[in-house]
């Protein structure tokens, strides 16, 4: 399906605003978005999809409209309780239309952190008693699916959901690409990094090409891959390193997160700020974009990550553009008392032929652990 077919569709249907966290799944549908925003209709990039199902509730407290939240099916758990809580017929009875990407969908192939939330979206929506439809590719079945949808949401002031399969939509390549003009690579800096640390640190990496890039790094090094790969739970590296740096006072934890997870997650820097680990050393590589489902922008772009850092409790927090810099920086901070922060600017994009980590998550779990109790 074309994306343009979509939003006349959408369009026809009073259906013109969106938000929510953008998936793989329908990256072209995202792109198109983001790309129209004040040409017809409004995209608000959310931190989180907690965030996108309350902006779109306010959308329609203010307007009497329904919005659209689009999102991957691994954030539809995170909405059970502003779906309950918020928008429930049982609470305040308010209409939206979910889009949630299928990841995990059974018998098709997946990574194995989308396994579990594969197997129970629809299920899910069962028991939130939300009615959905899977997204066929054809035009005129879409407008039927799209005419019940709103009919439903019109007439019960209740959320309905699409669900998208990968392969929707054809491909979409007017994405107005940001510039991220920097020297380093996300790749490079993780490198950089990696050649001025002497082995003994513990390193917890985020979700998505971060920890696809240190995982490969190290096999092309010949050495033993004993980091944690947070291969899902977006923006939750952050806490699973503050847990493990409380427990393990005597080790240097550093977090390898991007730009987006922070954001989602934001919360956890005043958390780590007030309990105050002297071990933690937190690394964001901030390219300014979803790099890992299609380069769609982060809000980044006007955050001061340096300034919510500092003012949660962080002992230092420095921004670095350069190779050379990051070197200094990495020579001083390792002899800081922490909370520390550093924010390294990054280009956006990674290698075509980037891998993914071949050891299980089971199997990452037991070499971390092993190496955490030497």
């Amino acid at each position: 399906m074309r994306c343009e077919k979509l939003w006349s569709m959408f369009r026809k249907k009073d259906l013109t605003f969106f938000t929510g966290i953008p998936d793989s799944t329908f990256k072209d549908w995202i792109t198109f978005l983001n790309n129209m925003h004040n040409k017809g209709l409004k995209n608000i990039i959310a931190c989180n999809e907690c965030e996108a199902i309350a902006l779109a509730a306010g959308y329609h407290l203010a307007t009497g409209r329904i919005g659209v939240v689009y999102m991957q099916n691994s954030g539809e758990g995170k909405t059970v309780n502003p779906l309950t809580s918020l928008c429930d017929p049982k609470v305040y009875s308010i209409p939206l239309l979910m889009m949630i990407g299928w990841r995990g969908e059974p018998d098709q192939k997946d990574e194995p952190q989308h396994t579990k939330m594969g197997e129970i979206t629809l299920s899910l929506l069962d028991v939130l008693k939300i009615p959905y439809k899977i997204m066929p590719q054809g035009e005129k079945e879409v407008g039927d699916i799209l005419t019940e949808a709103v009919s439903y949401m019109k007439e019960k002031k209740a959320p309905y959901a699409l669900i998208l399969k990968t392969g929707l939509f054809e491909e979409y390549n007017s994405l107005k690409n940001l510039k991220t003009e920097f020297e380093m690579t996300r790749e490079e800096a993780i490198k950089t990094i990696l050649d001025n640390l002497d082995g003994s640190e513990v390193i917890i990496s985020t979700t998505g090409k971060t920890s696809r890039e240190l995982f490969e790094h190290r096999v092309a090094k010949k050495q033993r891959p004993i980091d944690f790969y947070t291969v899902g739970s977006m923006g939750c590296s952050a806490s699973i390193a503050h847990g493990i740096a409380l427990e393990k006072p005597n080790k240097k934890v550093f977090i390898f997160d991007g730009d987006g997870a922070v954001i989602m997650q934001m919360g956890a820097l005043a958390t780590i700020g007030h309990y105050k680990p002297k071990n933690l050393y937190h690394i964001i590589f901030d390219n300014m974009s979803h790099d890992s489902t299609g380069g769609q922008p982060t809000v980044s772009s006007t955050v001061n990550f340096e300034q919510v850092a500092l003012s949660c409790g962080y002992k230092t927090a420095r921004t670095i553009i350069t190779k050379k810099e990051l070197s200094e920086e990495l020579t001083e901070i390792k002899s800081l008392e922490g909370p520390v922060m550093l924010v390294i600017k990054v280009k956006k994009g990674s290698k075509k032929d980037l891998g993914r980590p071949t050891t299980t998550p089971i199997e990452n779990k037991e070499r971390f652990m092993d190496f955490l109790s030497k």
